[in-house]
C-alpha cells in the first residue's frame, strides 16, 4: 500500500501556530511535486502549498504571509509551518502527491498523478 502519513494539527486559538507534517516513501518524496490541501465543510478542496520535486514552493494567496512550507530530504518528510492562524483556515488538512512523475513503488512504477494522500487532520482555529 502506499501512502503518505501525516502528522500534527489539532485546536487553537486565532493568532496561534500549528505545524504539520507528512511523510512519504523515499521513492515518491524524490519524484513527486507534494501539496498540503484542505477542505472546510461547505467549501471547495484548496491547494494551500505545495513543494516541487526540485524544491520549488509555492504558496495560496491566501496563506502567503502566514504559512511556510518545508522538506527534510534526510526524513522523506514536508512541514506546513502554520502561523498567525485565523478562523477561516479552520479545516481538514491532507497531503497529496501531485505532477506526472513516475516512482518505484510495490516492485513496479506509480504515478504522482494518482494522488496518492495522507490520512488527513482536522486543523481548528477558534475566536
Amino acid at each position: 500500500q502506499v501512502q503518505l502519513v501525516q502528522s500534527g494539527g489539532g485546536s487553537v486559538q486565532a493568532g496561534g501556530s500549528l505545524k504539520l507534517s507528512c511523510t512519504a516513501p523515499e521513492s515518491m518524496f524524490n519524484e513527486c511535486d507534494i501539496g498540503w490541501h484542505r477542505q472546510a465543510p461547505g467549501k471547495e478542496r484548496e491547494l494551500v502549498s505545495s513543494v516541487s520535486s526540485d524544491g520549488t514552493a509555492r504558496l495560496s494567496d491566501s496563506v502567503k504571509g502566514r504559512f511556510t512550507i518545508s522538506r527534510d530530504k534526510d526524513k522523506n518528510t514536508l512541514y506546513l509551518q502554520m502561523n498567525s492562524l485565523k478562523t477561516e483556515d479552520t479545516a481538514v488538512y491532507f497531503c497529496a502527491t501531485e505532477g506526472e512523475a513516475l516512482f518505484r513503488c510495490l516492485g513496479t512504477w506509480c504515478s504522482c498523478g494518482n494522488h496518492y494522500r495522507g490520512q488527513g487532520t482536522q486543523v481548528t482555529v477558534s475566536s
